[in-house]
């Protein structure tokens, strides 16, 4: 079959890779009728490079029609249409239990110290073979997978695999009270999307940060009060100004959706960069101990929220978060809550939502689509942030 395979840092090709088989009982094989290319793929693009291996199948936002089921797969078969989240959860484990999929204690990569396995995400992660590619193996079938209709075109419930959920739970963890307020920093898929759903669940008003135009453009389509970085001198100015626009003491909530590859921090772009050139051998244990986080958006959203506010992280991190300003946090009482989306958790609550009327624009969320040949092009043009991309499907 035909797969988008990692061959170093910003070289993504499209290769001839076996086919996936039923390896345990409960797997199942689909063909992927549509796959998203995620932000944080570009983190294996450009970051993560130390953790990855040339040939790894990248990708894990997909869905499609199911092959192939193992014997203890009792709840699909061969036909049904599915979406499939990007980590593998097992569904009766104690953390499963708790809601905490992305914890499982079936999958989690405990060789590496992390938390479940993910599709097409390092070996961190597991090295599982990703999702941008024509046929996919699903472990954990059995619980996984989400059945939905046919019909409808992929668009409307593709999102379920990772965007809904991450941005849904953001938007739960932020804990907005009704009539409330919220800003978001970064406007890309999660971002906007966090947007949608904080003013379905009814946030009184919602500002959006950022300072590509496109993005800022979409989002004031939908009612945001956006803020474009570009037009302040400094960060202090941006907050002053959504303060002014919340008496003085700024949103209940903020939501931090940029994460690790936020602007600023020249030293630390340098140092991601510089481990991500390095020999794997050398790069990786340099990673793991040294590598810091650009932490200009993180920063910003303390300052920003108001006192006994609310935090959430969504945007991907993964590096030391040092220095911290650990006074500030204390003397405002803030609440900070973060971690990968919890995919199962949630599904059931944003299913209502993906109706005919389509109250969060999923039907033409997508700003492209690609056939899946298209992909090294399709990687280029996300991270150059060029031709207005800002949401990537790909049909293999």
């Amino acid at each position: 079959m035909k797969a988008v395979t990692w061959q170093g840092k910003r070289d993504v090709r499209v290769d001839d890779v076996p086919d996936p088989k039923i390896q345990e009982p409960t797997d199942a094989v689909i063909r992927i009728t549509s796959t998203g290319l995620c932000g944080s793929d570009l983190h294996l693009y450009e970051v993560l490079t130390p953790f990855m291996t040339p040939g790894d199948i990248l990708g894990h936002e997909p869905m499609g029609i199911v092959e192939e089921v193992g014997p203890e797969v009792p709840n699909l078969r061969p036909g049904d249409r599915v979406v499939v989240p990007f980590q593998i959860s097992c569904g009766h484990c104690f953390m499963c239990s708790a809601g905490l999929q992305t914890q499982c204690e079936t999958t989690q990569v405990t060789s590496e110290g992390m938390g479940a396995a993910l599709f097409g995400y390092t070996r961190l992660y597991g090295a599982v073979p990703g999702a941008q590619a024509e046929y996919l193996r699903v472990p954990q079938a059995h619980y996984g997978p989400i059945k939905v209709p046919h019909g409808p075109a992929d668009d409307r419930f593709v999102y379920l695999s990772d965007v809904l959920p991450t941005a849904w739970q953001a938007v739960a963890y932020a804990d907005v009270p009704r009539g409330g307020t919220v800003a978001v920093l970064g406007l890309g898929p999660i971002g906007d999307m966090a947007c949608r759903i904080a003013k379905a669940r009814g946030a009184e008003r919602v500002f959006g940060v950022d300072l590509v135009p496109e993005r800022l453009a979409r989002a004031r389509r939908r009612g945001v009060e956006t803020y474009d970085l570009r037009d302040f001198d400094h960060e202090k100015e941006l907050v002053a100004a959504i303060h002014d626009e919340t008496g003085g003491r700024g949103p209940d909530a903020v939501i931090d959706a940029v994460g690790t590859e936020a602007h600023g921090s020249h030293v630390a772009r340098l140092v991601q960069q510089t481990a991500s050139a390095m020999p794997r051998a050398l790069s990786g244990p340099l990673s793991e101990r040294f590598s810091v986080d650009r932490l200009s958006a993180l920063h910003m959203a303390i300052d920003l929220v108001r006192r006994g506010g609310t935090l959430s992280l969504i945007g991907v991190y993964g590096g030391s978060a040092d220095p911290m300003p650990m006074l500030t946090l204390f003397d405002k009482q803030l609440q900070i809550r973060m971690g990968q989306a919890n995919v199962r958790h949630w599904t059931d609550e944003i299913l209502p939502y993906l109706t005919d009327e389509d109250p969060l624009g999923v039907d033409d969320f997508a700003t492209h689509r690609v056939p899946l040949a298209d992909a090294p092009h399709a990687y280029e043009m996300f991270q150059r942030k060029q031709d207005g991309a800002i949401k990537v499907l790909m049909t293999p």
